[in-house]
């Protein structure tokens, strides 16, 4: 992503360097286990905890890198929820409790990413885009490309979280948990690289960036989100 510099034709595309890789393939088998541990072990104390605990650890990674002091006020309540959880030996009905937890992360996103495109303010993408380029200011075409990147993730989110909320309460549970940890991390994922791929056929001028330093870029401190003047 960039502003001026022209990209030559044939220039490929970068690809994400191993370690990007490597995450991604930690991801895929920790959505394969949860899918798992849903169908055969949905009740089981341990279970609540190796599906919650590696979350709420790397949200509570992320709060900490930026700072934030009400998510991580939360994240820690959530922590002694999951403690006292397991140690009563697990809930009634989890199935909502995992329901709950797939549409309620879902929602947040799309009100974090709705909310970045009030006008006058630099969308949520905008922002990334512009750490990805060491904090430059962004030209007009890119503040528009990135406010309709940003709008295409948050319809996302709340697309998800309407069918999670619809799967559970019309399908079976496999169907759901299906869709939580398997179908969830595929679209977003071909969101990803798919826009990736898109944005150099549709704005070859802009400055190519690796799909690593995207991701990089999404847990740095945000910038001014002042669009004013971009």
């Amino acid at each position: 992503m960039s502003r001026n510099t022209a990209a030559p034709e044939s220039q490929s595309v970068p690809m994400p360097n191993g370690r990007l890789s490597l995450g991604l393939l930690a991801a895929a088998a920790y959505a394969v286990l949860s899918h798992w541990l849903m169908v055969h072990a949905a009740n089981r104390p341990w279970a609540i905890a190796a599906l919650f605990g590696p979350l709420l650890l790397a949200a509570l990674g992320f709060a900490l890198r930026q700072r934030n002091g009400p998510l991580l006020a939360g994240l820690a309540f959530a922590l002694l929820g999951l403690y006292g959880i397991v140690e009563r030996g697990g809930v009634g009905d989890v199935n909502r409790l995992y329901v709950l937890q797939h549409a309620g992360i879902h929602f947040a996103l799309f009100v974090s990413f709705a909310a970045s495109l009030r006008p006058g303010r630099l969308s949520l993408i905008g922002g990334v885009a512009q750490r990805v380029h060491g904090g430059s200011p962004l030209s007009p075409e890119m503040v528009r490309y990135t406010g309709k990147v940003t709008r295409l993730w948050a319809g996302y989110f709340l697309a998800m979280t309407l069918a999670s909320l619809c799967v559970y309460v019309l399908a079976p549970w496999s169907v759901w948990s299906l869709l939580a940890n398997l179908v969830t991390p595929v679209l977003i994922a071909a969101l990803f690289v798919g826009e990736h791929l898109l944005r150099y056929r549709l704005h070859p001028e802009f400055e190519r960036a690796t799909l690593a330093a995207a991701v990089r870029a999404y847990s740095h401190k945000p910038v001014n989100g002042d669009a004013a003047g971009r």
